[in-house]
């Protein structure tokens, strides 16, 4: 394949598009052909109710895009009857959280309480009490459940085994003299028994190999610690070992709740390092090139879910840096983002929407019905802020928070003039924004009615939010793009 590039690179650049092109439709058939044949049977739960007056019954994925979002609801399952769940084939492998929102009388309240449960390919049979959901001698599977069954068995011995791999390593973190016997010896131990456990987890992946359970395994994996140097050395051999163990070819893994709080792991080992906001988005950077070039190594699935990992945090973040790395991935054939178009997109707008060039036009109307048109519009001030949020984002409340008593000083005032756009579409974003923007008298208000469909979303290029871009007043140039209130302050003070 290697021969056949450079080959088709002295003869024709556009075959070897061609070429590229054609290796990815192959791949996106064999993997869509892999993914129908591993999710192709919906499975059924059936709960039988025990212990309480009534309750209704949520089942919530803990992974993918509809996380923790009820993907089915049976209402007013009463005591000794049976609800039937059908969970979607395309649902599945996943873990999920089985929620009882109960009566235990037929006065009573609602009470929640909620069950971590597995589903792969085999239907469920489960007797439950949800005041003891969690009891084993109230709520049980049925005899021949697999799934469940191996995980938590694996679990409960894994839990066993690492609490005696704790007292060693806290005796090696405090333990004042490294170079006594007793040290060397604990040292020693600790090592040989970090060595059996891993081989353990080894033979019961390989055991349970045809059970979604066995992906989850590879995470409870002990990487190796240099604990004969100071805590630095020992931070820096967590960072550099923390991938052993865990098989990028699992495309399983990418179905788990497990692997991104994994992930989120690795990431604030480096978070940790981060004393400026700079040095964070080049730590960052570099953390999202590690993991990619580590995962790129597996399976085409697990490749682009690392990619899509990082473009969700350098997003949340606004770490163009971190955005741009992202860029000869999506060229490799050999990875599968599901979110390709998102991040182009992305990188077309920071390549296209910078200082210097004329803002893209807008034409909307405001709250109060008055047309806005950016390229007519006057102001005797000399900035004009443009802000792209919704009232139903967190990162957005948190920075408008922060914005707006800054825009409110007399100085800051006489300066700048703050356009805010809200991208809330549903009834209850729509709501939300309604309330919000009574805390922000002074703003111009306006709402994209398409929201992220919308076309100024489009011109802008916006992928996430919040975004503020910072024109001339006059002439509509794109002055900054900043990044965060801080930045904001610096450039207008």
């Amino acid at each position: 394949m290697i021969f056949l590039d450079k080959y088709l690179s002295n003869n024709n650049q556009s075959i070897i598009i061609n070429y590229r092109a054609i290796i990815r439709v192959v791949l996106i058939i064999c993997i869509i052909s892999f993914s129908f044949f591993v999710n192709a049977q919906k499975v059924i739960i059936s709960i039988h109710l025990r212990g309480v007056s009534e309750t209704k019954i949520s089942l919530l994925p803990l992974s993918g895009p509809d996380a923790l979002k009820p993907l089915l609801i049976i209402d007013g399952i009463k005591n000794g009857e049976a609800a039937i769940l059908n969970v979607p084939s395309e649902n599945l492998p996943g873990e999920f959280v089985l929620r009882f929102d109960y009566k235990e009388n037929i006065t009573s309240t609602p009470y929640p309480s909620e069950k971590l449960i597995i589903i792969y390919n085999q239907d469920l049979e489960l007797w439950v009490h949800p005041i003891y959901c969690n009891n084993a001698d109230s709520t049980w599977f049925q005899k021949d459940e697999k799934e469940n069954s191996a995980y938590f068995r694996f679990l409960n011995e894994s839990t066993r085994q690492k609490q005696k791999l704790g007292l060693l390593q806290n005796l090696l973190l405090n333990y004042d003299d490294t170079e006594s016997k007793l040290y060397k010896e604990a040292l020693y131990e600790y090592e040989k028994r970090r060595s059996v456990f891993n081989d353990w987890i080894k033979t019961e992946k390989n055991r349970d190999k045809n059970l979604f359970a066995s992906s989850m395994y590879s995470f409870q994996y002990i990487s190796r610690i240099a604990w004969e140097g100071g805590e630095a050395d020992r931070k820096k051999s967590l960072r550099d070992n923390y991938f052993d163990g865990i098989d990028f070819n699992d495309t399983m893994i990418i179905k788990t709740s497990q692997l991104k709080e994994w992930m989120d792991g690795y990431v604030n080992l480096y978070g940790e390092l981060a004393t400026t906001i700079d040095l964070r988005d080049s730590l960052f950077t570099l953390t999202g090139k590690t993991a990619i070039e580590k995962a790129k190594t597996g399976h085409p699935l697990v490749y682009g879910w690392m990619v899509d990992y990082f473009f969700n945090g350098y997003e949340s973040f606004n770490i163009q840096k971190g955005i741009q790395m992202l860029q000869p991935y999506l060229e490799d054939p050999l990875c599968f983002s599901a979110k390709r178009k998102q991040i182009e997109k992305r990188l077309n707008g920071i390549a296209t929407l910078v200082p210097g060039i004329i803002a893209p036009g807008i034409n909307m109307t405001d709250e109060r019905g008055i047309n806005f048109n950016l390229h007519s519009y006057l102001s005797g001030k000399k900035y004009l802020l443009l802000l792209f949020w919704s009232a139903d984002c967190s990162h957005c409340r948190e920075s408008v928070r922060t914005l707006y008593p800054w825009s409110q000083n007399k100085e800051v005032l006489e300066k700048i003039e703050i356009v805010s756009i809200s991208l809330d579409e549903t009834e209850t974003e729509i709501s939300a924004w309604e309330q919000s923007k009574k805390d922000f008298p002074g703003w111009r208000h306006i709402r994209a009615k398409e929201g992220l469909r919308s076309d100024v979303v489009n011109d802008y290029y916006i992928i996430g939010i919040p975004v503020m871009v910072l024109l001339d007043v006059k002439t509509k140039e794109i002055l900054a793009l900043p990044e965060s209130v801080g930045q904001l302050i610096e450039l207008v003070d």
